[in-house]
């Protein structure tokens, strides 16, 4: 009882913050508790930190890329592209920046996606003077999609970092099962938003009111360095894991690559980005592992882990709703790390194996990062989203959001399950 208190404890100061305080403090404090009061013994720190380092490095590292490449102006460009080529369609500029949000999240990780890409949206939005319902809708699509389509490899989410080092899913492998349950994501994703919005977007909008697309660029010697960066990242990745080679190590030489070229032709303030790269999502991913993991050392995470098994022996179909049903929801009433992290850990003692074992890890990936959209506690991403709003002037009520999230939700969690259940058939 002792353990489950601390993690509700601790999860109500993350998304509260109380006094200013922020994520990685909050965090913090409930893993001193924890290691105080004996629910988790300090005998357990080495452990915790193997299993959280390369993920919470690698996600250090592409945030550091991408906060290079968006003070380069890279981003807007593209998005600027985007809207040009959208022709004044409403629906046209949508679909584009479903596309745009699901490919920046997959190779520069979701978090990343929602800083960058909110705060140009809603600039897009200003230019072509759209309305409060229209901008909102826009929003949603990018905010929405950052999360919930960022399946396709490993580096798109903190969540499948963990799920991959947790059981030893190699870059390649992860995107073979991965990359065509993601493509079905964002179909669903878009679907899904055009008919719940689509009333709200301009029937027309007029692409001479935006700036041409290349005045966005402060650095075309460091845009051009990240566009060659992204290959060298994914060849990388692919090839590292057959030598051994964690892939944050594979990041941070791309990132620290571009960060040469920012530094020498001093168009972007290579610093400054260093200085304000997310350094404390590295002690917020090891403190709320450690919260967590007191549910391993009061042996109830191995009674979820079990009764997941149990499900999985029925079928891989069977496992893979079993798995992401319950870890979205969890997402949605607790936050999708500390969620995720309870299934990991669970199924770790549960032995799983084989088959069962793809279908209840691979589910509680898409949980992982689906289900949280259905609530705004769901996932740091939906918070900073609503952030960025609110400091832009648009203030979006957690009822607003709760309605939102019940509609968008449900419908593309299905779609990504029962995507991912047809994909584990085909083998």
């Amino acid at each position: 009882m002792l353990a489950a208190l601390l993690i509700l404890v601790t999860v109500g100061l993350v998304i509260w913050r109380p006094s200013g305080l922020g994520p990685a403090r909050a965090a913090t404090l409930g893993a001193l508790t924890a290691l105080m009061t004996g629910v988790v013994p300090l005998s357990a720190l080495p452990a915790l930190w193997q299993a959280t380092w390369n993920a919470t490095l690698t996600l250090v590292g592409l945030m550091v890329l991408s906060l290079l490449l968006d003070a380069a102006g890279l981003f807007r460009l593209g998005a600027l592209y985007v809207a040009h080529w959208g022709g004044g369609s409403g629906r046209r500029l949508l679909a584009l920046l479903v596309g745009l949000s699901a490919l920046v999240a997959a190779l520069f990780a979701n978090d990343g996606g929602v800083l960058i890409l909110t705060p140009i949206v809603l600039e897009l939005a200003a230019l072509l003077r759209l309305n409060r319902a229209a901008t909102l809708a826009l929003a949603l699509a990018v905010g929405f999609v950052v999360d919930a389509a960022s399946l396709p490899l490993t580096i798109s989410n903190l969540t499948n970092l963990l799920a991959a080092d947790a059981f030893g899913l190699g870059f390649s492998g992860y995107a073979h099962v991965m990359v065509p349950v993601n493509l079905a994501v964002v179909l669903a994703c878009f679907l899904t938003l055009l008919l719940v919005y689509g009333r709200q977007l301009p029937q027309r909008y007029d692409p001479a009111d935006l700036p041409e697309p290349r005045s966005a660029v402060h650095s075309w010697a460091v845009c051009r360095a990240g566009v060659v960066a992204a290959p060298f990242l994914l060849a990388g990745a692919f090839l590292a894991e057959d030598h051994g080679i964690p892939i944050s190590a594979v990041v941070g030489a791309c990132a620290a690559g571009v960060w040469l070229v920012a530094a020498l032709g001093r168009q972007v303030d290579s610093r400054a980005v260093v200085r304000t790269a997310p350094w404390n999502v590295v002690m917020f991913s090891l403190a709320m592992f450690t919260v967590v993991s007191g549910l391993r050392e009061a042996g109830l995470s191995g009674h979820y882990g079990d009764w997941l098994a149990s499900w999985a022996a029925r079928g891989e179909g069977a496992g893979v709703l079993a798995s992401g049903l319950s870890v979205a929801a969890l997402s949605a009433g607790l936050n999708n790390l500390p969620a995720l992290l309870i299934a990991l850990l669970g199924l770790q003692e549960a032995g799983v194996t084989g088959a069962a074992r793809d279908a209840l890890v691979y589910g509680a990936v898409v949980g992982a990062n689906i289900g949280p959209k259905l609530t705004p506690i769901g996932s740091l991403a939906t918070l900073l989203w609503l952030h960025v709003l609110r400091g832009r002037g648009l203030d979006v009520s957690w009822g607003d959001y709760l309605r939102a999230g019940l509609r968008l939700t449900p419908p593309v969690l299905l779609a990504g399950l029962l995507a991912l259940w047809l994909r584990l058939a085909l083998g």
